[in-house]
């Protein structure tokens, strides 16, 4: 049976793994915005679909990059603590 301490572990464990996992796609996300926040304000261009394809394009890269890292983040997580309290 869980405890509540445990399940406020999990919780707690899962939420960190989850900012893990999101962390290179918003640092992609933050940067691209930057630079190109900064490029418009150098160029008095203000036109918003320069700032959304750069950080979408951005996004894709750094996803395809650290793919293997997010899924190994969940797989551990299932592996050392949700599939020990359902078995």
């Amino acid at each position: 049976m869980l405890t509540d301490t445990q399940l406020v572990d999990l919780g707690r464990e899962a939420v960190l793994v989850a900012a893990m996992m999101c962390a290179p796609l918003l640092i992609a996300a933050l940067l691209a915005g930057l630079i190109v926040g900064l490029l418009q304000a150098l160029t008095s261009v203000q036109e918003l679909t320069l700032t959304f394809v750069p950080k979408v394009a951005a996004m894709l890269v750094v996803f395809s990059l650290s793919a293997s890292y997010m899924v190994g983040l969940a797989l551990r997580l299932f592996d050392d603590r949700v599939i020990p309290i359902i078995g």
